[in-house]
């Protein structure tokens, strides 16, 4: 399993919210390069780049340090999300360098636009579903929607997406541990890998999340807890690593 550092950008800033509210951020670093860097050298295999602003914008704010992460490591698989509305704007992040587009809000509201980006870039397509209860949330999470996270993860399976980042806000931000069941669940719905993301707060997160009932949870997504230092992001990649291995 893949320990995935979150970089989330707020005007040009690193910060991390609580359960999504931009209001309660908290700025850990104004040089988004410089953070990627520390991850890298503690032996992050990828980025999970966020635009929160964009989130909530609709279109790409933060892109400048999105692209100036992509430039100062081109051969690091990046993920981003946050703002993807469209297909020009993949086409824009992919030709930039990032590997993987993360269709979050527009995935719910306009599921066939996931068919055609998958369909126009094969392989570098991401699902973000966020849920709380089961139930998909939407719009920087403000709007709880009646539609089920495993019902529409296996849409999106059937689409051709790469993954689904699946985030239970409930979790997010409030280091109270990761929803291992929860994930677990949505990983045994379909066949496509689950990144976890969400209350990953130490080590035994990443222990339970690596010995859950199935093998389909290929990545975990850690932010808070590696920038307040209750999880060392080596020590947890290292654990991660062991533990995949035995399994």
């Amino acid at each position: 399993m893949l320990l995935i550092p979150a970089i989330d950008l707020k005007d040009g800033q690193c910060v991390r919210l609580r359960q999504g509210r931009m209001d309660d951020d908290t700025v850990f670093s104004d040089s988004p390069v410089e953070t990627a860097s520390r991850w890298v050298k503690a032996g992050g295999r990828r980025l999970h780049l966020v635009d929160l602003n964009g989130a909530f914008a609709g279109e790409p704010v933060n892109g400048d340090s999105i692209r100036a992460i992509a430039r100062e490591f081109p051969d690091l698989p990046i993920q981003v999300g946050g703002g993807i509305r469209d297909e020009a704007t993949i086409e824009t992040y992919l030709k930039a360098g990032v590997s993987y587009a993360i269709i979050g809000t527009q995935a719910v509201k306009e599921p066939e636009f996931v068919a055609r980006a998958c369909k126009a870039f094969p392989g570098q397509v991401i699902v973000g579903l966020d849920a709380k209860d089961g139930m998909v949330a939407i719009s920087g999470w403000a709007e709880i929607t009646n539609q089920r996270v495993d019902e529409l993860a296996k849409r999106f399976e059937q689409d051709g997406v790469s993954a689904i980042v699946y985030t239970d806000i409930g979790r997010d931000g409030m280091m109270t541990g990761v929803n291992v069941d929860a994930t677990a669940a949505l990983a045994r719905a379909v066949a496509i890998p689950i990144i976890a993301s969400g209350g990953i707060t130490n080590l035994d997160d990443i222990r339970a999340l690596c010995e859950a009932d199935t093998n389909n949870i290929t990545g975990a997504i850690t932010g808070r807890a590696i920038y307040e230092g209750t999880l060392d992001f080596a020590e947890g990649q290292q654990l991660a690593d062991r533990l995949s291995a035995a399994s």
